[in-house]
């Protein structure tokens, strides 16, 4: 959060692995604002064969003019995850081609094979 008591929340979504990061998509900086929404899609073509080993990284960052930004928080989607991550995972496979929305909590750490920037 800002001094203003605001942020400029983005997203950056990743599918991975991606060592060469060309999965990496960021939404549009929302600026001043605690309750932003993006209206952004992005889509990824993937066999499903491909899907068991991948995860969809989410994360929602604070942007900072010539400071670091910070982390406010992800989400991992996988065939992996638990709980509500993992039902918004398994109804986007059984949905293909369709948009499937849902809200998830943001927390501070994301697992450990993969990192934040």
């Amino acid at each position: 959060m800002d001094v203003n008591g605001f942020s400029d929340p983005y997203v950056k979504i990743y599918l991975k692995p991606d060592i060469q990061k060309k999965s990496k998509h960021k939404t549009a900086v929302m600026k001043k604002t605690l309750n932003p929404e993006f209206n952004e899609e992005f889509f990824y073509e993937i066999s499903l064969s491909e899907l068991a080993n991948k995860t969809l990284e989410v994360t929602v960052w604070d942007y900072d003019l010539g400071r670091s930004n910070d982390f406010i928080g992800g989400v991992c989607l996988s065939c992996h995850s638990q709980g509500d991550a993992l039902r918004h995972w398994m109804d986007c496979l059984k949905n293909k081609g369709r948009r499937v929305e849902r809200w998830h909590i943001l927390t501070n750490e994301l697992p450990r094979t993969f990192s934040h920037d």
